[in-house]
């Protein structure tokens, strides 16, 4: 399945219909008076989110979204039909932008959740409700009012509790597949990963909590550069960051410092989420030539948290990597039902 996480689309609300001119005109009924229904209000257009989905792909090909206009009036007081709401189906994760303003329209995060897009016109009025005491026999009607129509922007932000950050070959794929069932193309050159993979890892507890393997990065990626620009928006969501540096790196402060500075410069307060630092590839390291736990000890001096030596590969340092990220997962969960509590 293809992945597609951003899409322009122009959406169409019904119209209403027009009210309409009639008289009654039935034997036995003199002066029968006006009888002209009011038309029915245009459908309107609505976003849905949806679990099962994982991607904008639908909206790669088809780009217009048309609700169903509603019906004129009828004769003897009849109301129009209504139009047809047209309801699209996104994934959880779309937030909606106004393409023209720019304007967050609404973000869809629960499945199940609706959002109305484009609002369906009313429908017009027909003579029978200008009937009055002044004006017994109303000869005027009114049409339906324009449906909404608006240009949209469509982001797909992923839902993940833990985003694993880094470097491009820093192992990020090797890693959610030794942690989850998920299966990524790994290989020994960089961007080996092009989009988002995520994979569901199980707590001691039984419950599962979603890893989001976030495609590489590498400096100027808050700016555009390489892949960095369309999948930083991933890790919005996501509550922990695991950043990940090869182990096995000539420099490995300074491409910490290179994910600390793209992070800062994206904002959206992605450089003050709690953030879990591991090096990996430890059993490719040379521990005659490269004290890992000195590098440890400078890296846990410059980002105030633990540093943990792993292998993706070997599976070393891996539980207690994943004891500590569900200790911050506890205690920010705690925090919010505090905050929740405090606030009813």
């Amino acid at each position: 399945m293809q992945f597609i996480d951003q899409a322009k689309i122009e959406v169409e609300a019904g119209n209403g219909g027009d009210g309409i001119v009639a008289f009654r005109r039935e034997k036995y009924v003199p002066a029968g008076g006006p009888s002209g229904g009011n038309g029915g209000k245009g459908g309107s257009v609505l976003f849905v989110a949806k679990e099962n989905l994982q991607t904008l792909l639908d909206f790669r090909y088809n780009h217009l979204f048309k609700a169903e206009n509603g019906s004129r009036g009828g004769p003897n007081n009849c109301t129009g039909a209504n139009g047809k709401d047209l309801i699209i189906e996104v994934p959880c994760g779309t937030v909606a932008y106004n393409a023209e303003t720019d304007d967050i329209i609404g973000d869809l995060v629960e499945p199940g959740q609706t959002l109305l897009v484009a609002e369906g016109g009313k429908g017009g009025l027909g003579n029978k409700y200008f009937l009055s005491n002044r004006n017994r026999a109303p000869e005027y009607a009114l049409p339906g009012l324009a449906g909404e129509i608006k240009s949209l922007r469509l982001e797909l932000k992923l839902l993940a509790e833990v985003g694993i950050i880094g470097l491009p070959n820093a192992g990020k794929s090797t890693l959610i597949s030794a942690l989850s069932a998920a299966r990524p193309k790994i290989a020994d050159y960089p961007f080996t990963t092009l989009i988002p993979n995520l994979g569901v890892v199980r707590k001691p507890t039984g419950d599962g909590t979603v890893f989001a393997d976030i495609p590489g990065l590498i400096e100027g990626a808050s700016q555009g550069a390489g892949l960095g620009h369309d999948f930083l928006r991933h890790i919005e969501r996501t509550r922990v960051l695991l950043h990940l540096i090869d182990a096995t790196s000539e420099d490995v402060i300074g491409e910490f410092n290179i994910i600390q500075q793209e992070l800062q410069v994206y904002g959206r307060g992605l450089a003050e989420r709690p953030q879990v630092l591991a090096l990996n590839k430890i059993d490719a390291v040379d521990r005659e030539t490269k004290d890992l736990e000195a590098l440890a000890t400078q890296l846990n001096h410059l980002c105030y948290s633990p540093v943990f030596l792993i292998s993706a590969v070997t599976g070393t340092g891996l539980e207690a990597m994943l004891q500590y990220i569900w200790s911050i997962l506890d205690q920010l969960n705690a925090l919010e039902v505090s905050e929740k509590i405090s606030t009813e």
